[in-house]
């Protein structure tokens, strides 16, 4: 199984349980772990190998960082986040599929099911955290005039031979520059406008739950409730996404137990 990261030297933390999850539950017997970064030295990059064990052969793509320069970027949003969309360019050109996975997340059951979903037409194959209607007001935002899923850029299953074909970083930069402007969530941004038309939406309770996500299904009538237990037997990964973490002192939610549950 392919995996791909973007980290810097700030996440090896959490890059370090959402592995050991990965290892633990992900149901394979060997990874193939494709990590594109710009500031991972020898001693990191031990350290990393470390975190994934034997089981994990560990792949280290350094990025030229200035492909991204004119990009918008923040503290919370830094350069990496590009490193993903950018990713089909960067592997090597007998990866066929990759599943791109956020280190803010863990997973607790089996990835195989996701990792060979049948592409048909899609680029990626995602989940989208956003109903309908605000699907609609990110399109209005983008100047998107096709309706198109807003996905979370957390979890990606990329079908790299047609996004070697059809991917421009010269597109991305130019919708970079042009909207940065409009954006709230860049990567998720980009991907909506220019490639939201070539996305295969998964279900986000299985593939991409998050306490917020569990919080709103949960809280509309017309939903059977989601219990703990539920999460336990058919969710495949957690995202801590957004500014609540479990390893932070002031999370709240109902999710933080499978981040210690997954590392045991």
């Amino acid at each position: 199984m392919n995996l791909l990261f973007a980290i810097n030297q700030r996440v090896l933390p959490q890059f370090s349980s959402c592995i050991r999850s990965i290892v633990k539950n992900g149901g394979e017997d060997r990874y193939e772990a494709y990590i594109l970064h710009s500031d991972l030295k020898a001693p990191q990059q031990e350290t990393v190998r470390q975190a994934a064990g034997e089981r994990v052969t560990c792949h280290f793509v350094p990025v030229d960082p200035t492909l991204f320069d004119g990009f918008p970027e923040t503290k919370r949003y830094p350069r990496q986040i590009y490193y993903r969309l950018a990713a089909p360019l960067l592997l090597p050109q007998t990866l066929e599929r990759v599943l791109y996975l956020d280190v803010d997340l863990v997973v607790i059951n089996p990835l195989g099911e996701l990792y060979r979903t049948e592409f048909e037409d899609a680029y990626f194959v995602a989940c989208t955290h956003v109903q309908r209607f605000l699907s609609r007001v990110n399109q209005a935002r983008l100047g998107v005039e096709e309706p198109v899923p807003y996905v979370n850029t957390g979890v990606l299953l990329m079908n790299l031979p047609a996004l070697r074909e059809h991917l421009s970083l010269a597109d991305i930069r130019a919708f970079a520059q042009a909207k940065k402007h409009a954006f709230i969530l860049p990567d998720q941004d980009i991907l909506a406008a220019l490639y939201g038309a070539h996305v295969k939406v998964v279900d986000t309770l299985r593939y991409n739950l998050s306490d917020r996500i569990l919080e709103f299904h949960n809280a509309d009538p017309k939903n059977e409730k989601i219990t703990l237990d539920w999460v336990k037997e058919n969710t495949v990964i957690i995202h801590y996404c957004g500014k609540n973490k479990p390893w932070k002192d002031s999370y709240s939610g109902q999710l933080g137990q499978f981040y210690t549950f997954a590392q045991d």
